[in-house]
């Protein structure tokens, strides 16, 4: 189900992106599998650059995703790229990577046959504007809390307060390393 899904899903955002299809096509009857504990992915490439179901047993390129793929891809999708393993067909894999970094949803597209292209275009011109207030909202929520934390709280230390102490204690042990020193030469006149 997880892949039948996944296919469907995959292939609806290739349908809105010829370019994408067209990058596919020369890995026409190819196989690839994306592996993320616990579920696999396996999927051929047909002869208009869809996805379909795969048929061979060995794929030509594997992709393992780590386990926290998903948190890390609210770190942005670099870093679920950076954290991946590939085996196989080097030029199927790039070609897949790039493809798949880069399909985005036309969501304008899909409303526009419901509601039509005036309201589907307000719709998510709407829906972008909301997103972009959650971001500001969180951005700026962040700033406070950490200018709450270093300056009102204390909870936190600015970094030049830190430099400053660093220095402060380079001061401290030169100072108490310079007192040892006379401390050893008068114990040694004592003597």
């Amino acid at each position: 189900m997880f892949a039948a899904l996944s296919l469907a899903s995959l292939n609806h955002l290739l349908s809105q992106a010829d370019w994408a299809r067209a990058r596919l096509v020369p890995f026409a009857g190819k196989s690839a599998r994306i592996a993320m504990q616990p579920w696999l992915l396996d999927f051929a490439i047909d002869s208009d650059g869809r996805l379909e179901a795969a048929t061979t047993v060995e794929p030509d390129v594997t992709m393992t995703l780590p386990f926290d793929a998903p948190l890390r891809a609210l770190q942005g999708q670099d870093k679920v790229i950076e954290a991946a393993r590939v085996e196989g067909n080097a030029q199927l894999a790039t070609e897949l990577s790039f493809v798949l970094r880069n399909l985005r949803w036309d969501a304008g597209e899909d409303l526009s046959h419901w509601v039509g292209d005036v309201a589907a275009q307000r719709l998510v011109h709407a829906a972008d504007k909301l997103g972009a207030w959650h971001r500001d909202a969180a951005l700026r929520l962040a700033e406070n809390v950490a200018e709450y934390a270093t300056e009102e709280s204390a909870m936190l230390v600015r970094p030049p307060e830190v430099d400053a102490f660093g220095e402060d204690l380079r001061d401290f042990v030169d100072d108490l390393a310079k007192l040892e020193s006379r401390l050893n030469l008068i114990v040694k006149q004592m003597a």
